[in-house]
């Protein structure tokens, strides 16, 4: 795994040596970005990436330029590589680390900014997104027209929740990407 673009281009990324986590793979990051770059100024961008994994997709935008990078991840072993691959990049003064419940978010921490970009990468096929997407929303945490990345298994069925337009969705083998807009 390593940084498809941007000041970090082709940096290693470390994983967790478990099975717990499913690292985005660097040819659907590539698509992804590239979908992204016409939509999106990166350095104009405040990311939120839940369910983070490693953090290869935020810090694949803070790689790209973004402004700040909000990694939340509960479990231990993926929140420790999150922490050492932000240390690896130089990233520290950029990102910031929460231990925390994606789907549990609450209201908006006043110190955040209002995200702009927001990566939800949740277990497979168990509905989190949607429930993550609606926390998201009453909440308070999406800037206007903020642009939302969902991956899921294909087979999941995602849909789109009440508050959201979808932009587009694209199936890479067993998982499919949506891209979503917030109307508030």
């Amino acid at each position: 795994m390593r940084i498809i673009a941007g000041k970090w281009k082709g940096h290693a990324l470390q994983t967790p040596k478990n099975n717990l986590t499913r690292p985005t793979s660097d040819r659907i990051r590539e698509a992804l970005f590239s979908a992204l770059e016409s939509r999106i100024h990166f350095n104009e961008t405040h990311v939120l990436d839940l369910f983070a994994g490693t953090g290869a997709l935020g810090l694949e935008a803070l790689s790209r330029g973004a402004e700040t990078c909000y990694f939340v991840e509960n479990m231990t072993a993926a929140w420790a590589v999150i922490e050492s691959n932000i240390h690896a990049l130089g990233a520290v003064d950029k990102s910031h680390l929460l231990k925390r419940d994606a789907v549990h978010l609450g209201n908006h921490d006043r110190q955040a900014p209002l995200f702009n970009l927001v990566f939800l990468d949740p277990p497979y096929g168990k509905g989190l997104a949607e429930k993550t997407l609606h926390c998201l929303k009453e909440g308070r945490w999406l800037a206007e027209d903020a642009l939302l990345v969902v991956e899921e298994d294909k087979r999941a069925d995602f849909m789109t929740p009440m508050g959201f337009d979808e932009i587009n969705r694209r199936a890479y083998s067993d998982t499919e990407i949506t891209l979503l807009s917030y109307t508030s």
